[in-house]
């Protein structure tokens, strides 16, 4: 019996060449690489994770915030090789000579004055700006590595090793960080970086390998795992292919927070003039405070600009990490 598209010619040309044309598809779809297929599908996940980002209003204004000090500190160099005179401007030798007396209060010359020294305040918060992004950076780095990687371990063997490295945790939570930094700073000579790793560490080996932990712990039960594991797949490959991509979110989300943080720590480290920088939010502060303008609100222009740049950018990253948590996190995700 013949069915009414073999009896019509038109019809039966149609479909196959609609199954010539999805079988086509299909073929070059098996015909891409691996890695191809992936950066696809991480295209097309990151797309989707920035559509819900987008809707939380509060994480676009700390985004805005944390692009405008980024542009504000690499304008710096910028400024010092073809704007502004190195040996007026420089954030830690400069000197004005024209300018009396200082601290002088904002100006045409200077658009945020000078401190009692005679030098730029404009310039040593952009300079401080730029330092306080590197800072952040490398410690929120070595904290989700270490955070990451410790967290996966922990949760994939269990036994002595989680409990080794979970007491190690709690003791580090236990300790005051700063007095903590305070005592290591008497102990050895830490710059910008060396603190940006100690603190890369102490947050890394605390709370946050904590969370990192628990959250390995609900994939490690997941069917791909028992998959992997089922067909062969050694230790390594299995927490470092299957556990640790999918802790990257919650990571991610927990450098946002290391960033506010090793911020934060700094400018009270380097306010008590316990690390070894040239310049920085807290070295201003101090300088400030050295010279007994502190709580002189008639030389406003020595504080409220340094104060109100770690409170922005402090919050700015609190506020992105926050957003962020909508994403990683399904309970609060919006459907």
């Amino acid at each position: 019996m013949e069915t009414q598209d073999s009896r019509n010619p038109a019809v039966s040309v149609q479909n196959e060449t609609g199954v010539g044309v999805l079988d086509e598809e299909r073929r070059k779809l098996h015909e891409q690489p691996l890695w191809k297929v992936r950066v696809q599908l991480s295209l097309k996940s990151l797309h989707a994770n920035w559509r819900l980002f987008a809707e939380n209003k509060i994480g676009l204004f700390g985004l805005c915030i944390i692009v405008f000090f980024a542009l504000f500190a690499l304008a710096h160099p910028i400024m010092m090789t073809y704007v502004w005179d190195p040996a007026i401007y420089h954030p830690i030798r400069g000197f004005d000579a024209m300018v009396a007396p200082h601290p002088a209060p904002p100006s045409e010359r200077h658009w945020l004055g000078t401190d009692p020294m005679g030098r730029d305040i404009l310039s040593q918060l952009m300079y401080s700006t730029r330092a306080a992004f590197i800072l952040g950076a490398v410690a929120a780095f070595v904290t989700v590595t270490i955070g990451t990687t410790i967290g996966a371990v922990s949760a994939y063997f269990g036994g002595w090793v989680d409990t080794i490295f979970m007491r190690f945790a709690d003791i580090i939570i236990t300790l005051p960080t700063i007095v903590l930094l305070i005592v290591l700073s008497a102990l050895f000579d830490m710059d910008l970086f060396s603190l940006a790793i100690v603190l890369g560490i102490v947050f890394g080996f605390g709370g946050t390998t904590i969370v990192l932990k628990s959250q390995a712990l609900t994939i490690k039960v997941r069917t791909y795992v028992e998959a992997a594991r089922v067909a062969g797949g050694s230790t390594w490959h299995i927490i470092f292919r299957h556990i640790v991509p999918n802790l990257l979110p919650l990571s991610f989300l927990y450098m946002m927070f290391t960033v506010t943080d090793a911020i934060f720590t700094e400018s009270a480290l380097s306010f008590f003039g316990l690390i070894s920088v040239g310049m920085s939010w807290g070295l201003m502060i101090n300088t400030a405070s050295v010279s007994g303008y502190l709580l002189n609100f008639e030389t406003w222009w020595l504080m409220f600009p340094t104060g109100l740049s770690i409170t922005l950018l402090c919050a700015a990253f609190y506020l992105v990490g926050r957003a962020l948590d909508e994403v990683v996190n399904p309970r609060l995700r919006k459907r």
